[in-house]
């Protein structure tokens, strides 16, 4: 997040919740999403959002989830449409489904430990790197 200069305090708020409880849970779900990229070895394009996303709905089953690779798949061109489907996709949903529950994780209390470490106590795999999908073929 620091080498993209970016934080999750500035996103905008979260609207139309109809209570305080239920837009805390949204906020930190932006929060944690944010992490996982992280976590996950995932980049911030197109590609490593719509991977998100469905390890996304592996994790919490919510259907936007789902929908948000819908429609970033149909807006890649057909190589990395078919990159996404045939690496990314299926991994997300391997990686998603085997490791902990990451939703119920208090991340800022584990800042301070090793990152590969912190991936192996919770199962997380991380990501293919695009070196990796070349040689893949």
């Amino acid at each position: 997040m620091g080498k993209r200069n970016f934080s999750p305090d500035d996103r905008p708020p979260v609207r139309f919740m109809d209570s305080d409880e239920l837009a805390y849970v949204a906020t930190r779900a932006r929060e944690v999403h944010d992490f996982w990229h992280v976590l996950f070895k995932l980049p911030t394009n197109l590609i490593g959002e719509s991977a998100l996303k469905m390890l996304e709905f592996q994790q919490i089953h919510l259907p936007m989830c789902f929908l948000s690779v819908v429609g970033g798949t149909i807006r890649l061109k057909p190589a990395k449409r078919d990159l996404l489907l045939r690496t990314y996709l299926p991994w997300a949903m391997k990686a998603g489904s085997s490791c902990d529950d990451l939703m119920c994780i208090y991340y800022e209390k584990h800042f301070h430990e090793d990152l590969n470490e912190v991936r192996n106590k919770w199962g997380i795999i991380p990501a293919p790197s695009v070196h990796e999908t070349n040689t893949m073929r």
